[in-house]
């Protein structure tokens, strides 16, 4: 019940002001996010990557009001991809970006977005790398798959990702099941509303199953976002069905959750890529984890009432 709540509360300046200053929030956050600065991404990169891991990052921040901010953000991006180069880390990461932090809801937002993204790609390309445009809310679907097609015709192994509980998802996964194609697959993790999205967590299971046959008989690479077994076990059934080996798809799990189930599909041979977030505007991310969890929900916020 609580879930859609804290769904508003990730855009709400009060709250986000109530939770930064609760002392129980740190702890918390640090189970969902690498750090706040650049070295504390890296020193998870390289942990992970001993261990046989590949991840994404995503330098925190969205919904920007401001044209210097997208800039500022344009700018981490570019210091990321110089760290993981000179690290020699790059062959083990992608990154995540989502179009918002680069201004993609400023007046002329999607030409702004794309004039921010394209250097990112351009210096993720050089080092080595890739870049995977996250999705955000329904409004926004549209403008982010126009920048992915003008970005792929240079770069074409830039990714998506597409969420099941959206209506028209299916279509999308049609559309982008072609060759060369990377597609993160996802329920996702946004308030939608019932006209554009199911709202019933089985009819987004059913529906996130019937996009990942879409992409496993595609001629793409899949990458499975899932923490939930049942997706685990139905994707690789249908790699197998489809006659596809370990290194034609992969899993993707975040930071910090199921880390035990990272390390199983790492035994058996699977890729697996996990998504760490690092930065200072880490809220919008930490509310959307709570609500995903209610486990995780329910403590923080008894301790919110008791220690905030």
């Amino acid at each position: 019940m609580l879930g859609p709540v804290l769904l508003a509360a990730a855009r709400s300046d009060s709250i986000r002001r109530l939770v930064s200053a609760a002392p129980v929030t740190r702890p918390m956050v640090d189970r969902f996010v690498a750090g706040e600065q650049l070295d504390h991404c890296l020193r998870a990169v390289r942990s992970l990557a001993d261990r046989g891991m590949e991840v994404t990052i995503d330098h925190l921040g969205e919904d920007i009001t401001d044209r210097s901010e997208a800039v500022r953000n344009r700018d981490a991006y570019l210091a990321l991809t110089d760290a993981l180069a000179s690290s020699g880390l790059a062959e083990h990461a992608e990154m995540s970006v989502k179009l918002s932090a680069f201004g993609q809801a400023l007046p002329g937002g999607h030409d702004v977005a794309y004039d921010n993204v394209l250097p990112v790609v351009e210096a993720a390309t050089a080092a080595g790398t890739t870049v995977t445009l996250d999705m955000e809310d329904h409004t926004t679907v549209d403008s982010t798959l126009a920048i992915l097609a003008d970005l792929r015709r240079r770069f074409p192994g830039t990714g998506a990702v597409l969420q099941s509980y959206l209506f028209r998802t299916e279509e999308d996964c049609h559309t982008l099941a072609g060759e060369g194609s990377r597609v993160r697959l996802v329920k996702g993790a946004y308030n939608e509303p019932a006209h554009v999205a199911h709202q019933d967590k089985h009819e987004v299971d059913k529906a996130y199953v019937r996009c990942l046959k879409i992409l496993m008989a595609g001629k793409g690479y899949p990458m499975v976002g899932s923490h939930d077994p049942r997706m685990v076990a139905i994707a690789q059934e249908l790699a197998g069905r489809y006659g596809r080996k370990q290194d034609e798809y992969e899993f993707q799990m975040l930071y910090g959750i199921r880390t035990g189930e990272h390390e199983r599909l790492v035994a058996e041979g699977h890729r697996m890529r996990v998504y760490i977030p690092y930065g200072t505007d880490w809220y919008g991310y930490f509310m959307r984890r709570l609500a995903e969890r209610p486990a995780n929900m329910a403590f923080f916020l008894r301790s919110l009432v008791t220690r905030g």
